[in-house]
């Protein structure tokens, strides 16, 4: 009786991905939250290519939870808003990395236009930059400094478009 407990809860740590009803990956949930959707109507399997289909086991029912899942409810989308620009999200955006250098050590906020030039406080001017780089590039522009961007930077995406650019290219990756 104890292993298949065990192999029971070892299937319940498995992920569903969950897509909305016009087929946008919106997240990833745990199989017993997809097993509520299932039995409770709000959602549908959803087959891919490959889909693998777990079986889980209560004393009067035997459920077959599929890797994907559709929601069948119209629920508007979030509202969701561009947080603001403050270090935390600068330094969640940039993946706590120096935006000239590469290094995760001593950040700080750079504008990459300098304020002191006009530059503004938004997202596309600030990014995160280690203390050493900071102080080298000083009250110039990166072009001025020589020390180009790793990335150019933007506003953070909307969470739900982040997780389906991530699931398809994980898609696009598993095929190869």
């Amino acid at each position: 009786m104890q292993p298949r407990q065990h192999n029971q809860n070892h299937v319940l740590q498995n992920s569903v991905v969950v897509f909305s009803k016009n087929y946008l990956p919106v997240s990833r949930i745990n199989l017993r939250r997809a097993a509520v959707l299932l039995v409770t109507g709000q959602a549908e399997p959803f087959a891919l290519n490959g889909t693998h289909v777990w079986e889980i086991r209560s004393p009067s029912l035997v459920l077959h939870i599929p890797e994907h899942i559709r929601l069948t409810a119209t629920n508007p989308e979030r509202y969701w808003k561009v947080p603001p620009v403050n270090r935390r999200e600068v330094f969640r955006r940039d993946n706590h990395t120096c935006q000239y250098c590469g290094s995760t050590k001593r950040l700080t906020l750079d504008h990459v236009m300098p304020r002191s030039r006009g530059g503004s406080h938004t997202w596309d001017n600030v990014v995160a930059a280690c203390e050493r780089c900071n102080s080298r590039k000083g009250d110039r522009t990166p072009f001025e400094a020589k020390m180009p961007l790793l990335v150019k930077p933007r506003p953070p995406m909307h969470p739900a478009i982040a997780f389906a650019e991530q699931f398809w290219q994980e898609q696009a990756r598993a095929e190869l």
